[in-house]
This record gives structure tokens, sequence and C-alpha cells, in this order.
């Protein structure tokens, strides 16, 4: 039984639902997002969604909730859309942006320059004495936290002095240096 799979769907005002053979196609204020299926069926009663799995196999178990999980991420995204925030965290380290090109110096020899998707907005905010920040928005939540991670990847924080690329809110575990 999967709990999360079970939970209804609810559609807000302003966001269609189209369900063609074996794809979902979700259309709101802000963008359009469609998932193929398999194994689940999609029942669209009065603005909710329920979803049933075509039969109990373990894979059709394990795909209820999972398509569940990204109908709802998609109709929260074309409604709300999604924001990440990362801090540059260190001595120099600098972010700047010209429309979808994010530009990071991140202390090592060269610049690290980055061509973001369009479907990703990209925002630095650069104030004195903070770290800089960086906010990717978007309506496709997956698209989002991928670009947030590949940015991160640059230099992932490290447990000593904690200066590297982190989200906005992350803790890092830090350690002790050298007892002398």
């Amino acid at each position: 039984m999967s709990r999360v799979g079970n939970n209804p769907i609810t559609i807000p005002e302003g966001v269609n639902v189209e369900i063609n053979e074996n794809v979902i196609s979700v259309k709101g204020k802000l963008g359009e997002l469609s998932q193929s299926f398999d194994g689940v069926s999609f029942d669209i009663e009065e603005g909710t969604i329920t979803v049933k799995r075509d039969s109990d196999s373990k894979q059709h178990k394990s795909n209820h909730g999972l398509y569940r999980a990204l109908v709802s991420n998609m109709i929260e995204g074309v409604s709300k859309g999604y924001t990440k925030e990362l801090e540059l965290v260190g001595v120099g380290y600098r972010a700047s942006n010209q429309g979808q090109k994010l530009e990071l110096s991140l202390g090592f020899s060269h610049n690290i320059a980055l061509n973001i998707a369009p479907e990703v907005k990209v925002e630095t905010v650069s104030e004195k004495g903070k770290n800089p920040i960086v906010k990717l928005t978007s309506h496709d939540k997956q698209l989002v936290g991928q670009v947030a991670a590949k940015i991160r990847s640059f230099r992932k924080p490290e447990p000593y002095k904690g200066k590297g690329i982190k989200f906005v809110g992350e803790q890092i575990r830090r350690k002790a240096g050298k007892s002398a």
C-alpha cells in the first residue's frame, strides 16, 4: 500500500491537466510540463486527481507513489514555481550573470562560465559585507535541482573552514583542525 500514491492531488485555478494515452500534460501560468507514465492510471474529478495502479506487482507499487509525486510537483511548479538559493562562502568568491550566462570566481586560476537552460531564470545578489547569493527559479523542480547541484559541484563546502558553495540554510558538519 502506497501512502503517498493514495493521496489525492488538488488542481488549483488556472491549471489545465490533460491525459493523452501514456502522457500527462500540465499547463499553467508559469509554463507547461509533460510526463510519460506506465503502470498507473489517473482519474480527474471535480478539481482533484487520483492515481490508481494497474496491478499489485512490485514495479507498479513503486511507480504508484512516484508518479503521484511527479504530477504533484508539476502542478505546483506551473502554478507557484520553485526557487533554489546558493551561497558562495569564501574570500574572493564572486558570482555575476549576463542573461543566462553565469560567471563564477571560486579561487581557481580561471573563472567558470556556465550557460544555464532557458527555462531557469538566474539572478545574482552581491551585497557588501555578505556572501554572494545565486538565485535559480523555474517551473520545473527537477531542472532547478539539477542546475543547483551542477553549480554546487564546482566547489563543495569543506568541513574545516566551511568554504565553498552551499544551499542557503544548509548546515555544514564542521571538524576540528589540528590540535597543538
